[in-house]
């Protein structure tokens, strides 16, 4: 017997994005990266249990479970329910001719239907008004057509009903009253719950303290969409729905124009040795009658930050080999690298098939003669979490909880100076964090390093913190990031520091191409490229620390940083030590979560937000400290390599 094809909420958000994907959703034999780690993506972002906390504002709701996932078993136990007066359902489902929702909470009060869908976004419900704005547009239309769709099945389902729809959000605008909020709503893999959430034992609604979030209605909004149906105007929005519904049921491809917007697609794989299909590259086939080869070059849209690509693909200039002069509107400047010179170094050298790199001698030399000895390189590890862990502070309020420090001396000596880590269950660490930052830099004059906005955005965000708060060197912090850093536009006061922190990003963004950094700016793209060309870094980190002039905090003196394969640097993040190294597999399947190797910024955030749960073992709480401590010192010391390939260069 054929399983029933519904279209379920998800798939036609997907549809939405995208109605080709309807095809390929849900089948093995297609690639879908989307589905790689979900569990861990919640982690980091708290959507599934900012959900939970949603339901915890009515103690009298019953969840429906379905372990089978029969659509009609639930629809069944949702109308059981419904044959009461008034109730509260979590995961109330229905079924309607093919369509297929479950809704994150129901309200019934006779005839009167709440429909709330969950969402971990923030909004300040102090200012908020609309979501329509001044040209009649729709503002979160991805959320707004996942509500109107819920709408309109159930409004199938019972004509009867006067439902009201509503966006349930995490408001900035409140700040947490009760310590360990956070923790009470633990993610498992092993809940019954869809949301993968187990809640303190006992916790009630007095425990989490007032609310942190809010309703916010949207009937305006979902009426916009049944009657207007601005994201397919040619379509009414019923149409809409049931187009896409017959062609899930039917199976059928629906060709969406090849554009710009397939540079995010889910569905690729360009491994032809792979055991999986490629949708992407079935697409571009079937429209375009090309090779599997032809698909995989460089498109128009992988040209570093240009907003142009859109208008090639219209005109049919879809690779980047098709790309001319004019359509970059070159603009050259005197010893630096534009950005329309950029882009066109992109396109000239991928035309080519040239591989080295460009670089502004002259503006580069010019720029380092201007740093004052030592040099100090920092870089910050943060999160902003939905739910707050300590009480008095907003949902997506920025942590600081961890940084490194490297210092290189003129004589080319390199130090891991100073790191700070601080992950104790229920402690805010930003003051401590600074307090440990200022002991640090205030030991010499010397010029500072960051990578990108990062640092900077967070030191602004402690300041006003700081600005709030009762420290007792409220005053000397303050004055200290005042210092180093200079104000950010969402900041009452101005100031720029005379130690202001030099943005090596924007020293790679001004003198120096490579066509491996495949046009991304990223210290983890340009790092790869500088390590495979510096003769310079070859020669160096392919030793042991002990037989070169660096100290380090976390790695043995007998660790390589540089090691090859196949005449190819591997970049030295991939090929840090393992999280759990030396664990049994029993060890393993008995952790919380094992959430592999920290290899990027998002991985730490995740293991920050882990370690702040009680029943984390000793065992893994070390294990993932000593991975954190590893990956933030190799991030000032990647860093510390592109400034010596840049002191290399200049010497030319």
């Amino acid at each position: 017997m054929t399983k029933p094809r519904y279209l379920t909420k998800s798939r036609f958000k997907l549809a939405l994005d995208c109605p080709t994907k309807l095809f390929y959703t849900r089948k093995k034999e297609y690639e879908d990266s989307s589905e790689t780690d979900t569990f861990l993506e919640a982690l980091a972002q708290g959507g599934f249990q900012v959900e939970e906390l949603a339901r915890m504002e009515y103690p009298d709701g019953v969840a429906i479970l379905g372990e089978d996932w029969n659509y009609q078993k639930l629809a069944n136990k949702t109308n059981e329910l419904l044959s009461r007066e008034n109730v509260v359902i979590f995961e109330a489902a229905f079924l309607f001719e093919g369509l297929f929702i479950r809704t994150d909470i129901l309200v019934m009060q006779g005839n009167n239907i709440k429909l709330i869908e969950v969402k971990a976004k923030s909004i300040d419900s102090a200012h908020h008004d609309s979501f329509i704005n001044s040209r009649g547009g729709l503002g979160w239309a991805d959320y707004l057509y996942d509500v109107a769709f819920q709408k309109y099945v159930m409004q199938k389902c019972h004509p009867e009903w006067n439902i009201t729809p509503y966006l349930n959000l995490v408001d900035k605008s409140k700040k947490t009253t009760v310590n360990g909020l956070n923790q009470h709503f633990k993610i498992t893999q092993n809940s019954d719950l869809r949301t993968g959430i187990v809640t303190s034992p006992g916790l009630t609604k007095e425990h989490i303290g007032d609310s942190i979030l809010c309703n916010i209605n949207v009937d305006a909004e979902v009426h916009l969409i049944h009657n207007e149906n601005p994201l397919f105007e040619a379509q009414s929005f019923e149409d809409c729905v049931l187009f896409f519904r017959d062609s899930y049921k039917n199976d059928i491809r629906l060709d969406t124009p090849i554009c710009k917007h397939c540079k995010g697609c889910e569905y690729r794989v360009d491994d032809t040795d792979s055991e999986v299909k490629s949708g992407y590259h079935e697409c571009w086939t079937n429209q375009l009658s090309l090779s599997r080869k032809r698909i995989s070059e460089p498109k128009s849209y992988d040209v570093w930050n240009f907003r142009g690509s859109g208008n090639l693909f219209d005109q049919g200039i879809v690779f980047m080999d098709q790309i001319e002069p004019h359509h970059v509107n070159i603009e050259l400047e005197a010893n630096v690298i534009s950005n329309s010179e950029r882009r066109w170094l992109q396109v000239e050298k991928n035309k080519d098939g040239d591989n080295t790199p460009h670089f502004e001698v002259d503006g580069l030399r010019e720029e380092v003669n201007r740093w004052k000895y030592p040099l100090n390189f920092i870089d910050f590890e943060t999160t902003a979490v939905a739910i707050p862990f300590t009480a008095g502070r907003k949902p997506y309020e920025q942590l600081a909880f961890q940084y490194s420090h490297h210092i290189v001396f003129e004589d080319g000596t390199i130090e891991h100076y100073s790191e700070h880590l601080d992950t104790k269950i229920g402690h805010f660490p930003n003051f401590d964090f600074v307090r440990a930052l200022r002991d640090s830099l205030s030991k010499n004059q010397g010029s500072i390093f960051r990578y990108h906005n990062h640092e900077n955005t967070i030191l602004n965000k402690i300041y006003g913190q700081l600005l709030e708060s009762k420290e007792n060197d409220k005053d000397v912090l303050i004055s200290f990031i005042e210092s180093i850093s200079h104000n950010t536009g969402s900041s009452a006061r101005t100031w720029s520091g005379s130690r202001d922190m030099i943005d090596l990003f924007q020293v790679v963004k001004n003198y120096y191409f490579h066509p491996e950094m495949n046009g991304s700016l990223s210290i983890k793209a340009v790092l790869p490229a500088v390590l495979n060309t510096s003769e310079v870094i070859k020669e160096k980190y392919v030793k042991p620390i002990s037989d070169i002039n660096l100290t380090s905090k976390n790695f043995p003196q007998d660790y390589v940083f540089l090691q090859f394969e196949d005449g190819n640097a591997i970049s030295p993040y991939k090929a840090l030590p393992s999280v759990y190294e030396n664990w049994s597999q029993e060890q393993l399947d008995n952790a919380l979560a094992n959430i592999g190797d920290i290899a990027d910024g998002g991985t730490a955030l995740t293991a920050y937000a882990k370690l702040q749960f009680e029943d984390v073992t000793q065992e893994e709480r070390d294990a993932l400290e000593s991975a954190l401590l590893r990956y933030c010192e190799l991030d000032t010391l990647a860093m510390v390599m592109i400034y010596e390939h840049f002191k290399e260069l200049i010497k030319l």
